[in-house]
């Protein structure tokens, strides 16, 4: 799911199993609105003190005033009350994630491997004519197809409209809600869709590319020229509007989004990190290699950035511009690392080299956030306590291995916050 208001927010699909990794990072990129619900406080106590019905005749008059018809915000909401399903997705707080080699392995199942390759050949045509317009590798597209939406066999089956009203009256974020139920009576009134037809996930992620509303209407193009843009039922719309969206995030047409790499003993782990950036010469005059341990182009002035998505103990990548432009899409490293493995893997590449730490326990979201809370007592200041690994707490993070002679990769593990609850003993 896109993020400006991009994030397609397909978000969603792949919203619980991102969200849920280990490296979920700030939803504040994301298209789609589940990724961007931050836990907390609700943001709409004084909705929950008004009836759904008062609520729907405020919203209305709001409506009116920003230009939509009364015919059209009336079709919309007929028969419209609160999914308590949608509520309930939106208020709960999964205990435990999946580890980030857990996420992969379903994201880069054989079956998405050989469903995606089917596609490729049967909407060869039109790829390329994506391709040609956008300089959006084609790979990629049907990458993100794949996990947004299974390749549009499971793009979600509720009213948009009922789903944010809902999340618009009571939500935790009812604010941001409210906003894209405007965009979605915008395409209602417009004549894209219909409100029968416009379903998506419970967080309002549309269509085979999960577009929250706003993104749709800043992205969705018109591909097959027939006068609407189509996200639900016209493949050639859905991908060409995520070709759209990366192009406006900045996509670099032929280049790589990054490649695995191999680390030298003893490098500073506090050098992967995602504002950090170094071209592929300064990465290997610290003596990182690819993952067969061949020298990097050590002319290239290519700016790339180490990830560690397991820690120092798992896989490292040097990640490049186009892994940005598709955290755009969703601000998941996970999530990222999964589009730009998936659309190798199409090729007959994206194996991944060195192991995964399967014997590592992740830490629950109450072991996160008594971190969180230990990091913030002895000084650390891990930022809000919100069961986030953010940028933020992994500083802090970084900050205490350096205390106790870590190496320094700012990766949360149990025996992290077992030195934590040791230092109270």
């Amino acid at each position: 799911m896109p993020n400006l208001p991009i994030r397609s927010r397909a978000l969603c699909r792949t919203f619980i199993a991102v969200a849920t990794s280990l490296l979920v990072l700030s939803a504040c990129g994301e298209n789609r609105l589940e990724a961007s619900v931050q836990p907390g406080g609700s943001a709409a106590e004084h909705s929950e003190e008004r009836s759904f019905a008062q609520w729907r005749t405020g919203f209305r008059d709001q409506a009116l005033q920003s230009g939509i018809r009364p015919d059209t915000f009336d079709r919309a909401f007929r028969g419209i009350e609160p999914d308590p399903a949608v509520l309930k997705a939106d208020q709960s707080q999964p205990e435990f994630t999946r580890p980030v080699w857990a996420y992969l392995d379903g994201a880069l199942s054989s079956q998405r491997q050989a469903t995606g390759r089917v596609m490729l050949t049967r909407h060869a045509v039109t790829l390329q004519q994506i391709e040609a317009r956008y300089g959006v590798d084609r790979h990629i597209l049907v990458a993100i197809w794949g996990l947004e939406s299974n390749f549009g066999s499971n793009m979600g089956d509720r009213s948009v409209i009922r789903s944010l009203a809902t999340l618009a009256h009571q939500g935790r974020r009812s604010e941001f809600a409210q906003t894209q139920l405007l965009a979605a009576l915008q395409i209602l009134q417009r004549g894209d869709t219909t409100v029968t037809a416009m379903t998506g996930s419970w967080a309002g992620a549309m269509g085979q590319t999960q577009f929250i509303p706003t993104t749709y209407n800043d992205y969705a193009v018109d591909f097959d020229g027939n006068g609407k843009r189509d996200i639900w039922h016209t493949e050639a719309d859905a991908l060409a509007s995520a070709a759209n969206y990366l192009k406006a995030s900045n996509w670099q047409p032929g280049a790589p989004w990054g490649m695995e790499v191999r680390l030298a003993d003893g490098f500073d782990y506090a050098l992967a990190d995602m504002s950090i950036r170094k071209s592929l010469a300064e990465w290997a005059s610290l003596g990182v290699s690819d993952a067969r341990g061949r020298a990097l182009d050590s002319r290239s002035s290519e700016q790339a950035t180490l990830v560690l998505p397991a820690g120092h103990r798992g896989p490292a990548f040097l990640v490049l511009n186009n892994f940005r432009s598709i955290l755009r899409y969703n601000n998941s490293t996970s999530y990222a690392l999964a589009i730009g493995l998936l659309a190798e893997r199409f090729q007959g590449r994206g194996q991944i080299h060195a192991s995964w730490p399967t014997d590592d326990e992740p830490l629950s979201r109450s072991e996160r956030l008594e971190l969180q809370e230990r990091l913030e007592a002895h000084g650390f200041e891990p930022g809000s306590v919100d069961g986030i690994i953010g940028a933020n707490t992994r500083q802090a993070i970084r900050r205490l291995q350096i205390a106790l002679g870590w190496p320094a990769d700012g990766y949360p593990d149990q025996q992290l916050l077992k030195a934590l609850r040791n230092r109270d003993n």
